[in-house]
């Protein structure tokens, strides 16, 4: 992840050369961590036991229900901490310094180890700014809830709170 972007790439004036770049072809294999994914019977069960946390990455607006501007249903999962995602950035829009994500993430676990924990958000997209911000802040490796609150809204026997 390059932090603050391409724009602060150049703002810091880092090397950049003109013209088009290539790279001989190589082959890629990823190293999958499907242990890194939860499911949404997975966080059902999470969500009631005190030894694991969820986490909401969207904004406040969104967990409380009072600004749902995409998914059909507003509100939240019932036991999910708000853990808005912005709040892991600088005014400056660069991440927070290690210690203060360190500090951040501490006071949302409380005594739940980073392991212990899921992050969800609308989509995943946002959530897995929290699981790298938590790794980033030295407290392990949390999980993603991929199909985050667009899928937990799919069931109607599915608990909703606002």
């Amino acid at each position: 992840m390059l932090d603050g972007g391409w724009a602060q790439w150049q703002v810091e004036r880092y090397p950049v050369c003109p013209g088009e770049e290539s790279r001989p072809p190589r082959r890629f294999i990823p190293a999958v961590r499907s242990d890194l994914l939860v499911r949404s019977e997975d966080v059902e069960q999470m969500r009631k036991d005190a030894r694991y946390r969820v986490f909401d990455s969207r904004s406040t607006d969104r967990y409380q229900g009072e600004n749902e501007t995409i998914d059909p249903v507003a509100g939240h999962i019932p036991g999910a901490i708000s853990a808005p995602y912005l709040e892991n950035f600088t005014p400056a829009g660069l991440f927070r310094p290690v210690q203060e994500l360190n500090e951040r993430f501490q006071a949302l676990l409380g005594d739940v180890p980073g392991a212990e924990t899921a992050f969800y958000c609308g989509s995943g997209i946002t959530a897995a700014h929290n699981v790298l911000a938590l790794a980033h802040a030295g407290l392990g490796d949390a999980q993603l809830y991929v199909g985050s609150w667009s899928e937990w809204i799919t069931d109607l026997n599915r608990p909703v709170a606002k």
